[in-house]
């Protein structure tokens, strides 16, 4: 509940949607104006607002339906009775907030929102500018128009050529293994890594990490080949892949599917019905996969690999992750 007396009456005499609705038909720019079929309007709750914007904030929101018979409206009428340079930006702010609760509630275009500001400070007129791009620097405000009038950067590596790719300096091999790593055997790629890792130098842990998330994400059948042809080529970072080679692949996931399996087996031919096999084989294959993860996890964090991308590359909880470190 607000406890500034203007803002108080402000929203007690507005809150009624029949004063509402007088409200906008008279203040209301004409061109939006007629997009708003007032004889819907309806107030809407502004609890969403998170209460770092509620403290600056004594908005009103209702909600109407447009005269083009598709689509949302809202209007946001926002009192304020002290001048704020960034008065245009917060309305911005609240303006996303209540498109974000449009959506909440299971629609899935966005709405037009409107806000207004109404004033009544001693200074007048009202002394800054209410479109929020005017909130720049002056240096940077055509910039600034430009890029939240047009679309966004976008950098869709799924159509970059492979060789532009290679141009990439760093970050090539980042946008190379992401561009592929749903699409193609690995194998096919040690080519271009080789290449990629001879023109641009990469950080160990870096390496590490990418090598980890091919391993994890992407296909192939014969992963200590894989690993073992990169090494070939690229020498200089044979011992960051054998390490993982040895480690955290072959040791994990091979003796833990084995060691699970033949769990799984034996369980089966003790209870000698089909039934019990087949459960005792799954039972294995779930235990096995679940060592193979932990022994992974162990590696990884052995080598130094930062614990939240081991979580996301093996699955594992943070209990089960905090319970291996300790």
């Amino acid at each position: 509940m607000t406890t500034i007396p203007h803002d108080a009456i402000f929203k007690q005499v507005l809150g009624h949607p029949e004063t509402a609705r007088d409200f906008l038909e008279i203040h209301l720019p004409k061109p939006l104006l007629a997009l708003c079929e007032l004889d819907t309007l309806r107030p809407e709750p502004t609890s969403f607002i998170d209460d770092e914007l509620r403290h600056s904030c004594s908005d009103i929101l209702y909600s109407l339906e447009t005269t083009h018979g598709a689509g949302y409206i809202y209007c946001l009428i926002e009192h304020q009775s002290t001048p704020d340079p960034l008065m245009a930006f917060r309305l911005m702010q609240y303006s996303l907030k209540a498109m974000q609760h449009h959506l909440n509630k299971g629609h899935k275009i966005l709405p037009l929102v409107i806000p207004m500001l109404f004033y009544h400070g001693e200074a007048s007129p009202y002394p800054y500018s209410l479109n929020w791009l005017d909130a720049f620097a002056e240096t940077e405000r055509a910039c600034a128009r430009e890029l939240y009038s047009t679309p966004f950067p976008l950098v869709d590596v799924t159509i970059i050529p492979d060789d532009k790719i290679h141009t990439h300096k760093r970050v090539a091999l980042l946008e190379l293994v992401q561009k592929h790593i749903r699409q193609r055997d690995m194998m096919e790629w040690v080519g271009q890594i080789v290449q990629i890792l001879r023109a641009n130098p990469t950080d160990g842990e870096q390496l590490k990490a990418l090598l980890n998330y091919m391993l994890q994400v992407g296909d192939t059948a014969h992963p200590r080949a894989f690993l073992e042809r990169l090494a070939q080529g690229s020498p200089e970072y044979k011992e960051e892949m054998m390490t993982i080679a040895e480690r955290l692949k072959m040791i994990g996931r091979e003796e833990g599917l084995e060691q699970g399996l033949e769990k799984g087996l034996e369980k089966g031919r003790q209870e000698g019905r089909q039934e019990g096999r087949q459960e005792g084989r799954q039972e294995g294959r779930q235990e096995g996969e679940k060592h193979a993860s932990l022994e992974i996890a162990r590696s990884m964090l052995k080598s130094g690999i930062d614990a939240e991308m081991v979580r996301q590359i093996t699955g594992l909880s943070r209990d089960e992750l905090a319970a291996l470190r300790s």
